[in-house]
């Protein structure tokens, strides 16, 4: 295998590519907790960077063994993540509404519900692991760590603006979030069928 600038730039493409919805997803987490410390934010984006890196590879793994189980698999996708971003989302919606005269901007996101957000955002990097099928096992473990490192700029990114914006939308923030995580399960959901 050449790693080549092809390589490099195929890699930086599929980075940008799949974190999208962890750039929306991150957005909605600033909105919601708009007085985030450095810290969170890091450990946040890290959390989608691990789940963009441990996807693809996962993929991989799977066309290498499990191919005929992972090929059943795929058209359930788009429906888990629906169902995890339209949970999470729905509640954080609900949680805006019970709390929409509430003076208390702070409602971090809890770890659980972090965890459920890197899942639904980067279940669909597992079909990368059939477009990287062809790498060495090292070039997908390459691929992935650069899909990682991209995954973390932009979510990084989309803290910052979403913090930016939570601070003038504190009281409507986390309806606002539960929305764009709830669109953005839809959003999965439609294109799978387009």
């Amino acid at each position: 295998m050449v790693f080549d600038f092809v390589f490099f730039f195929n890699s930086l493409l599929l980075g940008v590519g799949l974190a999208m919805d962890a750039f929306s997803v991150s957005l909605a987490n600033g909105l919601n907790e708009p007085k985030m410390k450095l810290s969170r934010q890091c450990f946040i984006a890290g959390t989608f960077a691990f789940f963009q890196f441990l996807m693809p590879l996962a993929g991989f793994f799977c066309v290498h063994t499990v191919a005929s189980f992972f090929s059943v698999f795929e058209k359930f996708i788009p429906f888990i993540a629906l169902l995890l971003l339209g949970f999470i989302g729905g509640k954080m919606l609900i949680e805006g509404i019970r709390n929409k005269n509430s003076t208390d901007t702070h409602c971090a996101v809890s770890l659980g519900a972090l965890m459920l957000q890197g899942v639904a955002t980067s279940i669909d990097a597992l079909s990368v692991g059939f477009t990287i099928s062809n790498y060495s096992a090292f070039g997908a473990f390459l691929s992935s760590s650069i899909i990682a490192a991209v995954t973390f700029i932009i979510c990084m990114c989309g803290l910052f603006l979403g913090r930016k914006f939570g601070t003038k939308l504190s009281h409507k923030a986390s309806i606002l979030g539960g929305s764009i995580l709830i669109f953005i399960g839809i959003e999965i959901f439609v294109k799978s069928f387009i």
